[in-house]
């Protein structure tokens, strides 16, 4: 297994969830097992040694890779979901996407001052989730903040609105 072979089983969808936007479905890499096992070992080898104590997952598909990766990496595991599905207080942000506006939120109590946080998400294109669940994580100041996506669409340039993080990583760049 390599990256090639990752690639190719990740599915293009034209004009979804709108004209004129690719969509990379990674459920088709997801659905075998052996994908799934590479890219987690691959995430995992670079995360190994930064002292990573909560991996926060940004809905809905973070959710996927950022729960293994803090098993893998002995972890906790934090959500942040859209507006009004977290039950207990919550930091909110609003934030606009490449198609449209949404809100993000983070409960209260979810990280500690003393955290070295690895914020993982699917995909990054413009960086506006990113950037918003960046803002969320910004309340709590926790001593560290590493970014990583499975995927990143160079051209979008999204890796230059993420400011105050340790790194930002992608395992994939189209």
């Amino acid at each position: 297994m390599d990256l090639e072979q990752v690639i190719a089983s990740i599915r293009n969808i034209p004009d979804f969830p709108k004209k004129g936007v690719l969509f990379k479905d990674i459920t088709t890499a997801m659905k075998d097992a052996e994908v799934l096992r590479f890219i987690s070992d691959e995430l995992y080898e670079y995360y190994k040694d930064k002292g990573i104590t909560k991996v926060v997952g940004l809905e809905s598909r973070g959710f996927m890779l950022g729960s293994i990766l803090a098993y893998k990496l002995h972890a906790g595991f934090v959500l942040i979901r859209k507006a009004g599905k977290l039950p207990a207080e919550t930091y909110r942000v609003d934030y606009e996407l490449e198609y449209g506006v949404d809100s993000l939120e983070i409960h209260k109590d979810a990280i500690e001052k003393d955290d070295v946080v690895l914020l993982h998400d699917d995909l990054l294109a413009t960086g506006g989730s990113a950037n918003a669940a960046l803002t969320l994580l910004d309340n709590f100041k926790p001593k560290a903040i590493y970014v990583s996506f499975l995927i990143e669409l160079k051209d979008l340039k999204g890796r230059d609105r993420l400011k105050g993080v340790q790194d930002v990583h992608s395992l994939i760049q189209f």
